[in-house]
């Protein structure tokens, strides 16, 4: 005999556009999202025994999200997400729990002569925000927002000597390297036991603070391996932000190899001369962490 041990299904790949016009000065603002909806609940006969009559449809999901997009704001994403959850465990008495993903795109105001302009944008990387948030009934709103795709370089400032060596070893100590990598970062935060403890928060201040704090670590210390760095990271943030219980990053270290051309006339290419290098795509390192403070055990 077999039983069904755990299940939930959902709407994924919700787009979503919202544009706010403000009446006075003609300023538009928008917003594009990528949305996806789990539920659970007591929907195992749907499973079992063939029973749809448990099944929140997906395409009502799908609808749901763009009537209650129309009736909210959808940023700061935080606060959208915990809006939907709120919605599906508070409407369907069989639905204990949303899991909602929301992965927001990046669209950048013109500036136009020096001006920014009304409502003409650009995506300026493939950089996004994301949002991830369980809501169960009963007990309230976890949520998980994230820096993703954010990626960068610094052509000095980053060395990496003194490791572990044996005969397996053949990586040659450096005191001055290229750093690259592409940012993941990630922030838990308190569990928001009602909606309006949500709405009090500042997501996108906090945001932004986590964003500033990684971009000016990275650009200004004197790294002596990733994994001292991101710890910095990790810590200034949960300084900053008194609501944000831990910080994860997941960073992928890039690297540029030298090349000896040396063998061209004698040009001189490797060491403190070395200014072409290969970016190299794999293998490469990945290093990841997850800082809390001293009283919180949570995992991510």
């Amino acid at each position: 005999m077999s039983q069904l041990s755990y299940a939930r299904y959902g709407k994924d790949n919700v787009r979503l556009y919202k544009v706010d016009k403000d009446p006075k000065t003609g300023v538009h603002t928008v917003v594009e999202q990528t949305v996806r909806i789990l539920l659970e609940g007591e929907i195992e006969t749907s499973y079992t025994k063939a029973d749809n009559s448990v099944v929140v449809a997906t395409d009502t999901q799908k609808q749901t999200t763009y009537i209650l997009a129309k009736q909210n704001p959808i940023d700061p994403p935080e606060q959208f997400a915990a809006v939907i959850g709120n919605h599906f465990v508070n409407t369907y008495p069989h639905i204990h729990a949303a899991h909602v993903k929301i992965i927001q795109h990046r669209w950048t105001r013109m500036e136009i002569d020096g001006k920014p302009h009304s409502h003409s944008f650009y995506r300026d990387s493939d950089e996004v925000r994301v949002v991830e948030a369980v809501t169960r009934e009963g007990q309230g709103s976890s949520i998980r927002s994230k820096i993703e795709k954010l990626l960068v370089l610094k052509s000095t400032g980053s060395a990496f000597h003194g490791f572990h060596r044996d005969e397996y070893t053949r990586l040659p100590e450096t005191w001055d390297r290229i750093l690259s990598t592409d940012i993941e970062a990630g922030w838990q935060w308190k569990l928001f036991k009602t909606l309006e403890e949500v709405k009090a928060i500042d997501f996108n201040g906090a945001w932004r603070a986590a964003r500033d704090i990684t971009l000016k670590i990275f650009a200004e210390d004197n790294s002596a391996s990733v994994q001292a760095t991101m710890y910095k990271m990790a810590d200034k943030i949960l300084a900053t932000v008194p609501q944000i219980e831990a910080v994860d990053y997941a960073l992928p270290n890039k690297h540029y190899f030298e090349i000896d051309l040396s063998w061209h006339k004698g040009i001189q290419n490797t060491g403190k001369d070395a200014t072409v290098l290969a970016p190299q795509s794999d293998p490469n390192g990945l290093i990841e962490c997850t800082v809390t403070r001293k009283d919180n055990k949570a995992k991510l």
